[in-house]
């Protein structure tokens, strides 16, 4: 059955016309930036009043390929540890997005802890608004949906090998994306030196310096998880340098600097030419 849309109305606008205005938009502000090929890509998955900038400038950057994985966090604590969509297409108010039925069962098969569950997707944000933009970017995709709750490190190193081995088993191009926004509710001068401590593991393609440096630093990454499994996968399948296409913060958005919300979009690629182009000064 269908995957109805959960926040539409809510983080991104709920009538067609509208949303694909307001993601052109977004998309268009970014400027002239050339697209190409990746391997995977971290974007935050908050309303686009806040993160919708930071979220277009790395889809500006990227080619999106028909078939498309997203890794997202379990935010309501519903379903399983390892949760693969099943009900499909999802909908949303620029169309349908089927599942890629092929993708989702090589996941499965390629880790124990998946299973087909759509509980924990129901009322799930951390899929649904990337697709407005992978849409705009590719109205042919399909995607394997997969939500996932907090675990040990060795277990999101597990979830991105089984990732990269139904990529190549597919033997096509894909886009791996997970859903992440960065340090959470505090003064913006401590969330920037937090969300620096996460980036600097992120762009060094670090999956265990990320999972150590969250945890002993206490940053409060909603993603974290999907972020260690993406970059396992990526690095697999041929990742070898990334690039901070855009940072930003809550109060960037509300003015309110003693809370905040950290953004980043993160594009990682075969290609050692694009290493790091954007020093951390987040603060």
């Amino acid at each position: 059955m269908p995957r109805i849309a959960a926040v539409a109305g809510r983080f991104y606008p709920s009538q067609g016309d509208e949303l694909r205005a307001e993601v052109g938009r977004l998309l268009e502000a970014v400027g002239p930036v050339k697209a190409r090929p990746a391997v995977a890509l971290l974007a935050p998955h908050a309303a686009y009043s806040f993160s919708g900038p930071v979220a277009a400038a790395a889809y500006a950057r990227v080619e999106v390929p028909d078939r498309v994985i997203i890794l997202g966090p379990n935010h309501t604590g519903l379903g399983a540890r390892v949760a693969v969509a099943s009900d499909g297409p999802f909908l949303t108010p620029m169309g349908e997005v089927p599942l890629d039925e092929d993708l989702s069962q090589r996941i499965v098969a390629a880790c124990p802890e998946a299973v087909r569950d759509d509980l924990a997707h129901a009322e799930e944000h951390g899929v649904e608004v990337h697709l407005p933009f992978l849409l705009a970017r590719n109205p042919r995709i399909r995607v394997a949906a997969v939500c996932l709750r907090t675990m040990s490190c060795s277990l999101a190193e597990a979830v991105g090998e089984a990732v990269a081995a139904a990529v190549k088993a597919c033997g096509q191009p894909v886009l791996i994306v997970a859903s992440s926004d960065l340090n959470h509710h505090e003064p913006r001068r401590v969330a920037a030196r937090k969300d620096r401590m996460v980036l600097e593991r992120l762009t060094g393609l670090d999956p265990r310096g990320l999972y150590g440096a969250a945890v002993e630093h206490h940053v409060s990454m909603c993603g974290l998880v999907p972020a260690v499994a993406m970059l396992v996968a990526a690095r697999a399948l041929g990742a070898r340098s990334a690039e901070l296409a855009a940072y930003a913060c809550s109060g960037d958005a509300n003015g309110d600097d003693s809370s905040v919300v950290g953004y980043a979009g993160v594009l990682l690629t075969a290609d050692r030419t694009h290493e790091i182009v954007r020093a951390f000064q987040l603060d």
